[in-house]
């Protein structure tokens, strides 16, 4: 596929999951500003309202569950009735687990994850992809450098991430006859109240959170994460990582990894959090 231009967000129709707060939210702002019209998928009807009124009129809230495949189908037929099109979409919806090892999470926290970060996803692209085709637009996951981070503690998490940049590889290759982008967003540890509830109000994820070394353990404002996908989306970017000092990790992570992990599990420390995540 040859390289596409730029694309123009003024009047351009973006979808946006997890919109009512946090990442998505900024985004949102941030897509109205340079002209776009967005549409604000959240499941938090509340929050959705909220989220509407300060955006204005450029914005349609919906209220659906990624989780929902009918629901997210429905939600991208009434996009296209209310504006004609769809141009860009961000799968931007997700969750994180309470710290705990495969061991001992409940079922229904690991299924949780999975259903809203990955399977979330996929219905979301299944759902707009059509749609997307039909204006040669732009894909935007959002992905994490805890798809190719050490997994302990939060192994849900990396899983679901770590299959989010898989759905964005496999697509860019498959769209691309379609002439359709996909980029792939990879965030470290952004500062949103998921962050916060997982590594600062948990005794045992500060302790996981303490074992990151600067400059991974540098947090980003959501502010920035959304700035980063808008410009990723403008310049229909196959991959995007803020902050940049991931990028070097990214690079090398075959090699890092497999020293890291030997490592870690010689460690005396992480031993002492997973003996505690199992108590």
């Amino acid at each position: 596929m040859t390289a596409r231009p730029a694309m123009n967000l003024s009047g351009a129709v973006v979808f946006i999951t997890g919109a009512a707060q946090g990442i998505g939210f900024e985004a949102a702002s941030r897509f109205v500003a340079a002209g776009s019209r967005v549409a604000l998928v959240d499941i938090d009807r509340e929050q959705l309202a909220e989220a509407q009124a300060l955006l204005g009129n450029d914005t349609v809230g919906i209220v659906a569950d990624v989780r929902d495949a009918e629901a997210l189908t429905a939600a991208a037929a009434q996009v296209v009735r209310t504006w004609g099109r769809i141009d860009v979409v961000v799968a931007n919806a997700g969750v994180t687990p309470p710290p705990a090892t495969i061991r001992t999470i409940e079922p229904d926290a690991f299924q949780r994850v999975i259903d809203i970060n990955l399977l979330g996803a996929v219905h979301t692209v299944r759902a707009t992809t059509e749609h997307v085709i039909a204006s040669r637009g732009h894909i935007q996951l959002i992905g994490s450098c805890a798809a190719f981070a050490p997994g302990m503690g939060g192994a849900a998490y990396m899983i679901s991430k770590a299959g989010v940049e898989q759905l964005g590889r496999a697509l860019r290759i498959e769209l691309a006859t379609h002439h359709v982008t996909v980029g792939i967003s990879y965030f470290g540890i952004v500062d949103t109240a998921l962050a916060r509830t997982t590594l600062d109000d948990d005794p045992v994820g500060q302790r996981i959170g303490e074992l990151l070394p600067w400059p991974l353990n540098k947090r980003i404002d959501a502010e920035d994460a959304a700035a980063a996908i808008v410009d990723a989306v403008s310049r229909r970017t196959a991959s995007s990582t803020v902050p940049r000092a991931w990028i070097p990790y990214a690079w090398l992570r075959g090699v890092i990894n497999v020293i890291l992990d030997q490592q870690l599990a010689a460690n005396p420390t992480v031993a002492g959090i997973i003996r505690q995540l199992e108590q």
